[in-house]
């Protein structure tokens, strides 16, 4: 019956059965290129929402100086005059990046040593109350860093008599806290990082003649080296882009780290902002994380897609 319905229809003008799948196959494959465009659409407006700022940021950097907040999207004149005023010998910002350097570098080497360590026990070893542990340990990071300036300034100055300490200015004082802050981070994502990673490597390791410190060196910390690399560079991006402590405890313009330091740039007149020469610091102070990730893209993009049998 349904024959002759077609046929009959086919005969009258109508639409066969193969048009019909046809022009369904069409509509579909419309839809699938209409969904595409509007995800390309989507990315590129993503792409563009994190590029712009850092954009702007590098066009105004390569104004006169005298332009000051203008709107032009592209510098007209381009000057490097504003990256010579960066390094002009009263801000002494070659000097706070080195600070920076060594702060953010330092902190991070103890984060991954101290984390890694207290991350495999956690992962590994049972113990009672170890939920709760875990769970202290990531409450630590949850504090404001303003709630506990008063009582390390106190402490750092050698306020307290059982703990005469006198850090103001020093390395320790901008490095312990931010340590106190990266640690806990570390411990926690490196955690559910390692139980992902099967025993039985290590006990493979050990039945081939090595020991335990042998096997976690060989075997599970490569294979551990995607979570490593990335709490690394997450650990290194907010302790070199952190302001309060280091504005608390590293008052004295030697021990400025680079947002101090930038936030204490004057123009001319000691009374006016320079733009030019804030927007050049901050493309300065943002290549080194840029270079960062680049070097270490390749070595966490090949650790993801690597199995524990690989």
């Amino acid at each position: 019956m349904s024959t002759d319905v077609t046929v009959a229809s086919s005969a009258q003008g109508g639409t066969t059965e193969e048009e019909l799948q046809h022009l369904q196959r069409n509509s579909g494959s419309g839809k699938q290129r209409a969904g595409r465009i509007l995800a390309y659409i989507g990315m590129a407006l993503i792409v563009l929402y994190c590029i712009l700022p850092f954009y702007w940021m590098v066009v105004s950097s390569l104004r006169l100086p005298t332009m000051g907040r203008s709107t032009d999207l592209i510098p007209n004149p381009a000057s490097v005059e504003n990256y010579a005023a960066v390094f002009a010998p009263g801000n002494n910002f070659a000097r706070s990046l080195l600070n920076s350097l060594i702060v953010s570098g330092v902190t991070t080497v103890l984060t991954l040593v101290l984390g890694i360590l207290g991350a495999y026990a956690l992962a590994r070893l049972r113990f009672a109350l170890k939920g709760i542990v875990l769970g202290i340990i990531i409450a630590c990071s949850m504090f404001p860093q303003v709630t506990l300036l008063i009582p390390l300034l106190k402490m750092f100055t050698g306020t307290y008599e059982w703990l005469p300490l006198n850090w103001m200015n020093t390395y320790q004082a901008l490095i312990l806290p931010s340590l106190s802050f990266a640690l806990p981070l570390c411990v926690w994502n490196l955690t559910a990082f390692f139980r992902q990673l099967p025993v039985e490597l290590e006990y493979a390791a050990m039945v081939d003649g090595c020991g335990p410190m042998q096997a976690f060196f060989r075997v599970i910390l490569p294979l551990a080296a995607p979570g490593v690399f990335t709490t690394a560079i997450i650990t290194f991006i907010a302790v070199w882009n952190e302001f309060m402590i280091a504005l608390t405890f590293g008052q004295d313009k030697d021990m400025n780290t680079a947002t101090v330091a930038i936030s204490k740039f004057t123009g001319a007149t000691g009374f006016d902002t320079p733009y030019g020469t804030i927007m050049a610091a901050g493309v300065i102070v943002t290549v080194p994380l840029i270079i960062a990730v680049l070097l270490f893209q390749r070595r966490i993009v090949a650790g993801l897609t690597a199995g524990g049998v690989k």
